[in-house]
């Protein structure tokens, strides 16, 4: 059940991302890192294992990825824009990061 809990979060956590990063730049951005690695960083800490943060890291990194290619109509979640590009990259290396931290 922590395994489904984990990857529901980091889905979430993608969604919550998706949306927010471009709410009053770059306020919205700078809010969407930090919500994402605080709430991957609280899955380690609750249940004390690293691969639940990897789980729920892939699955932000997932969401992320996904809303950043062009859908079945074209349409794309996340701009190709300053904002856009800083979350993939960005928020790749930060979630990279909160996953090697130890618990």
């Amino acid at each position: 059940m922590k395994i489904f809990y984990s990857i529901f979060i980091g889905v979430a956590l993608g969604i919550g991302s998706i949306f927010l990063h471009l709410v009053l730049p770059p306020v919205g951005f700078i809010f969407a890192l930090i919500s994402s690695v605080v709430g991957i960083w609280a899955i380690g800490r609750m249940w004390g294992k690293r691969y639940l943060k990897a789980l729920a890291g892939l699955a932000w990194l997932l969401i992320i990825m996904r809303a950043g290619t062009p859908g079945i109509s074209n349409e794309i979640l996340i701009q190709g824009n300053v904002l856009g590009n800083a979350l993939i990259n960005f928020g790749f290396l930060t979630i990279i990061g909160v996953v090697a931290l130890p618990i």
